[in-house]
C-alpha cells in the first residue's frame, strides 16, 4: 500500500469507530431504566436532565464537564449533558446503519479484521467494540452506570453487554472462547465479586490496533528481534532457492493447522537466509527469538505463547527460533522449548543442529551453504566476470553463504576504490578479498586450537631438495583444489578424500613446525596448532565430541590445522581387552573419518611415526620426512640463524655446524646467547655462542665433548 492509501484507509477506520461510538452511546441512552425515562406519544423517551433537576446532585457525577475549557474533572465530579433529542428504536437503528455502512470500505476497518481472524461472534465483537469504546471515548463511561443503574459501575460488564445488544450468548465469558483466550478483553474481578458484574476493559494493545496502530505488544517486543531486510528470489543460489520452494509446498498443504519449520544445520546464516526468503515470499516480516530467552515458570510461558499467536492474528509476522544451543534434556531451556513449540502456531522456523522432538510434530529441513560452484558464481558476480580466476580461488578455499560472499566483496571493492581515489599506495583487490574471507572464516575455538603467527618463509626453511619439492607440492595441491575438483569434475566423482592430508616425520626440532608456517605463508591461510591435552578426555565420547566441535568450526576456513605430536592421538589400535581399548579404537576410527571429510588441510606432525596406525597412513595423501639435519644443513642453519640488526664478531659457522643439534636446538642456543651478550654488554661472539650451546646439550642431556667447547685465548682475546 502506498502512503495516500494507507491515510485513506486511516481515515475510513476512524470514520467507523466514530460512528460505533455514536451507535453505543444512543444505545445505552436507550437501555436507561425505566425510572429514569417517561413515555411519550407511546415511544420511551429519556428524561433530560438539568443542574436543576430534583435528582442533580445525586446524578451529577456521572454527567461530564471541563474545568478551565481542557482538563477533565474526577469522575466523581463529572455532569453529563442531558440528551437534546429523543432516543427511539428507530434512532439506534439508523446509527448502526451508519456504522455497518462505514464498516463497508477497502480493506475493511481493524475491528472487522480482527473479528474476522479471532473468529468472533456478533455479540462478542459487540462486546469487544464496546469495552474499547471506553478508551477512544470518555462519556461511554457514565453511560454504562446509567444503563446499569448502578453509580458505582461506571464500566462495561457482561450482564450490560447480554442487556443491550442483540443475541447474547452465555459461551462469551468461556476461557475458551476468543474474548478470553485471546486475552482481547482483561476482567477486574475481586473478591467474590460475580463475573458477570465484574469489570470488563480492552486490552491495550487491542485499543491500538482497533484505533490503527500496528506494532508490536510491549510485553513481547523484548524477547524479540526483527531480522534484517527481505530476501528476494534472485538473491539465492539454486541449492537454497529450492529449498525455499520445497517449505512454501509444505505450507501451502498445511493451511491452516501449521506445523514448526526445523532448520538443520550448522550454518546460521544460511538458514536465516532460507526463512527470510520464505517470509518475504508469504508477505510476512520475520522476528527472531532466542530459545535461552524462554521464561522458565509455566504461567509465563503461557502468557508469551499466548501473546505471540495472538500477533500473529493481528500482523503478517513469522517467528525465527534460534535453539541451535539449546540442550533437549536441559529443564532450564529445554522444557520451556518444548512447551512453546507444542503451542506453536503460525509460520514458526526453529533452528537446530539436529531435529528436536516436538509433541505436536514438525518439518525437518537440512540447509547447508551454497555448493563449490555456486559459491564460486556468486563471487563471480559480486566481482564482475574480469575476476573470475580470484572467484575460483576464492571459492576453492573458503566455505561461505551468499551474504558472506556479497559482504566481502562489496566491502574489499570500497576499500580499493576509495585507497586508489586517495593516491595511497594500498593492497591489491585479491589481497583483500583474501584477508577478509580470512577473517570471517577464522577459527573461533581458543579452547581446543591456538593460533600461529605464521612468519617463516621459504628461504627459512634448510631441507634436502626431495623434502623441500614435497612441501611445494602440498601447497600446489591446496591452491588447484577448485580446478581440479570442480572445473575437471573430480568432485563428482568423489564422495570422500577431498581433504588434503599430510604427516610431517621427524625428530623434534627438525622443522616440522616450521614447514607448517612455510606453507601457511605461502597460502595466506590461517594456522591453527591443535592443543591435544584438551581435546582428548578420559570420559567416554568426549573426545569425539571435542573433535567435531574442532573439525565443524574449521571447515569453513578450510585453514590449516596442525597436530602436534600427533601419535599420542592417532596411534595403533589394539585389540579390544578391556573397555577402554574399545572406546580409544572408536576415537581413531572417528578421526579417520573426519579427517578425509575435511576440506582444509591438516598437518599432523610426529616424533614417532612408527606408532601411528597403519590405516591412518595409508589414507595420508602426503608423508614428508624430516631428517636430522647433516653438516651441511647446520651450516646453512647457523648462517642464517642471526636477525641481520644482531652485532656479531667473530663466528666461526664451520665451527659451530660441528655440533651435533637440529634446526630448534640451534634457535635456542641463538637466543639464550643473544641475551648473554646483551648482559655483559658485548656483541654476540663464538665463545658466547659456545657456551649457550653448552647449556641446551646439558637440557638435552646429551654428551659434551669438552674438546668441541674449547678456544685459544688469543682467539677469545682477539674477540
Amino acid at each position: 500500500m502506498t502512503s495516500a492509501d494507507v491515510n485513506n484507509w486511516h481515515q475510513s477506520n476512524d470514520a467507523y469507530l466514530a460512528a460505533a461510538v455514536e451507535w453505543l452511546r444512543l444505545l445505552l441512552l436507550r437501555h436507561v431504566p425505566a425510572a429514569t425515562q417517561t413515555l411519550v406519544g407511546g415511544e420511551q423517551r429519556a428524561t433530560p436532565r438539568t443542574e436543576s433537576s430534583p435528582d442533580a446532585q445525586s446524578a451529577s457525577w456521572w454527567t461530564f464537564r471541563r474545568t478551565n475549557g481542557t482538563t477533565p474533572t474526577p469522575l466523581a465530579q463529572r455532569a453529563l449533558p442531558p440528551a437534546s433529542s429523543e432516543v427511539t428504536e428507530s434512532q439506534v437503528r439508523e446509527a448502526e446503519a451508519r456504522m455497518r455502512a462505514a464498516e463497508r470500505c477497502d480493506p475493511p476497518p481493524a475491528m472487522s479484521l480482527l473479528a474476522r481472524r479471532a473468529g468472533l461472534t456478533t455479540f462478542e465483537r459487540d462486546l469487544l467494540l464496546l469495552c474499547a469504546a471506553m478508551e477512544l471515548d470518555t462519556r461511554i463511561l457514565p453511560l454504562c452506570a446509567r444503563a446499569q443503574d448502578d453509580l458505582s459501575k461506571p464500566f462495561p460488564t457482561f450482564a450490560l453487554a447480554m442487556a443491550i445488544f442483540d443475541e447474547p450468548s452465555w459461551d462469551a465469558m468461556s476461557p475458551d472462547r476468543p474474548l478470553r483466550y485471546w486475552r482481547l478483553i482483561e476482567i477486574l474481578q475481586s473478591g467474590v465479586q460475580p463475573l458477570t458484574t465484574s469489570a470488563l476493559r480492552a486490552d491495550e494493545r487491542i485499543v491500538n490496533y482497533v484505533k490503527g496502530l500496528s506494532h508490536l505488544d510491549d510485553r513481547i517486543a523484548p524477547f524479540v528481534t526483527q531480522l534484517a531486510q527481505p530476501v528476494h528470489d534472485e538473491d539465492l543460489p539454486p541449492s537454497q532457492l529450492a529449498l525455499v520452494e520445497a517449505i512454501l509446498r509444505v505450507l501451502e498443504r498445511e493451511q491452516p493447522h501449521l506445523r514448526p519449520l526445523q532448520l538443520l544445520g550448522r550454518d546460521s546464516d544460511s538458514k536465516q537466509l532460507i526463512a527470510r526468503a520464505a517470509a518475504h515470499r508469504l508477505g510476512l516480516t520475520l522476528y527472531r527469538m532466542a530459545a535461552d530467552m524462554l521464561p522458565t515458570q509455566a504461567a509465563e510461558l503461557e502468557t508469551l505463547s499466548r501473546l505471540w499467536l495472538r500477533e500473529m492474528l493481528l500482523l503478517p509476522i513469522a517467528l525465527y527460533l534460534d535453539a541451535v544451543d539449546a540442550d533437549h534434556n536441559s529443564e532450564t531451556h529445554g522444557t520451556p522449548l518444548k512447551r512453546f513449540l507444542a503451542r506453536a502456531g503460525g509460520v514458526v522456523f526453529v533452528e537446530v543442529r539436529e531435529t528436536w522432538p516436538v509433541p505436536t510434530g514438525s518439518h525437518t529441513f537440512d540447509v547447508e551453504k551454497p555448493t563449490s560452484t555456486e559459491q564460486r558464481e556468486l563471487w563471480r558476480t559480486a566481482l564482475g566476470d574480469e575476476h573470475d580466476d580470484q572467484a575460483a580461488r576464492l571459492a576453492g578455499q573458503f566455505n561461505l553463504g551468499a551474504e558472506a560472499i556479497r559482504r566481502i566483496a562489496a566491502d574489499a571493492v570500497h576499500g580499493q576504490s576509495d585507497a586508489q581515489s586517495d593516491g595511497q599506495s594500498d593492497r591489491s583487490l585479491a589481497e583483500r578479498l583474501w584477508t577478509s574471507a580470512g577473517q570471517r572464516t577464522r577459527l573461533q575455538i581458543d579452547s581446543l586450537a591456538q593460533r600461529i603467527d605464521a612468519k617463516a618463509r621459504w628461504d627459512d626453511l634448510i631441507l634436502p631438495a626431495s623434502e623441500k619439492d614435497l612441501l611445494l607440492q602440498i601447497a600446489t595441491h591446496v591452491s588447484g583444489r577448485s580446478r581440479v575438483y570442480d572445473d575437471w569434475g573430480f568432485r563428482a566423482r568423489m564422495n570422500r578424500g577431498l581433504g588434503i592430508s599430510a604427516l610431517f616425520a621427524g625428530e623434534s626440532g627438525t622443522g616440522k613446525t616450521m614447514a607448517a608456517e612455510v606453507i601457511a605463508n605461502e597460502l595466506g591461510l590461517a594456522l591453527h596448532r591443535i592443543d591435544l591435552s584438551s581435546v582428548v578426555s578420559k570420559w567416554v565420547g568426549e573426545t569425539e565430541k571435542n573433535l567435531q566441535r574442532l573439525f565443524n568450526a574449521a571447515d569453513d576456513s578450510n585453514g590449516i590445522l596442525f597436530f602436534d605430536e600427533a601419535d599420542s592421538l592417532f596411534g595403533k589400535r589394539t585389540q579390544v581387552q578391556h573397555s577402554q581399548d574399545r572406546f580409544a579404537n572408536i576415537e581413531i576410527g572417528f578421526l579417520l573419518q573426519r579427517l578425509e571429510s575435511y576440506r582444509g588441510l591438516a598437518i599432523l606432525a610426529t616424533n614417532l611415526k612408527d606408532q601411528l596406525d597403519p590405516a591412518f597412513l595409508r589414507r595420508l595423501r602426503f608423508i614428508v620426512s624430516f631428517p636430522f639435519p647433516g653438516p651441511e644443513e647446520r651450516r646453512a642453519i647457523w648462517r642464517r640463524a642471526f636477525p641481520g640488526d644482531t652485532p656479531t664478531a667473530g663466528l666461526d659457522f664451520e665451527r659451530l655446524a660441528k655440533l651435533n643439534v637440529t634446526g630448534g636446538s640451534v634457535h635456542n642456543i641463538v637466543l639464550s646467547a643473544a641475551f648473554l651478550a646483551a648482559s655483559r654488554g658485548t656483541a654476540v661472539s663464538l665463545p658466547i655462542v659456545l657456551e649457550a650451546a653448552k647449556t641446551e646439550l646439558r637440557k638435552l642431556q646429551k654428551p659434551i665433548n669438552e674438546a668441541d667447547f674449547r678456544w685459544r685465548e688469543g682467539g677469545l682475546a682477539a674477540v
